[in-house]
């Protein structure tokens, strides 16, 4: 499915689970008197509902707020919420005081000799088979 129209089905579906009928009107007022930029119009928001268009990040962040949703799942679904708390649990667990103490020592490195550390990092985990995650 495109993004846009998965967006626009999450946006529905928010509004609902915020009590709110999904039209453009509804979403158009209410968004209007939260947001302190330049008001939306009426074209704009029935873009969002049509799957046409994704609000800029400033006003997802105001969507998300007003309906009482993650922005981040409001912009990309649950799908992204399971993979931060699986990486973050992953961090969390994983990784012991010599790991952490090891890459505090890291970020305290000037930019040239973090970049030529990650390079052997991921030089190593190349020989050992280990796809690097981006």
């Amino acid at each position: 499915m495109d993004n846009k129209l998965e967006f626009a089905q999450r946006l529905r579906q928010a509004m609902v689970a915020a009590g709110l009928d999904p039209r453009p009107g509804v979403l158009l007022n209410l968004f209007n008197t939260h947001y302190w930029g330049r008001s939306v119009t009426f074209q704009a928001v029935s873009r969002w509902l049509r799957g046409e268009a994704i609000p800029a990040q400033d006003k997802l962040v105001v969507l998300a707020n007003v309906l009482k949703i993650e922005p981040e799942v409001l912009r990309y679904g649950e799908a992204v919420r399971h993979s931060v708390q699986q990486h973050r649990q992953r961090w969390e667990q994983d990784i012991g005081y010599l790991e952490r103490e090891t890459f505090d020592a890291f970020l305290q490195l000037p930019p040239p000799q973090r970049k030529l550390i990650r390079e052997v990092i991921l030089t190593f985990a190349r020989v050992h088979g280990v796809a690097p995650q981006s």
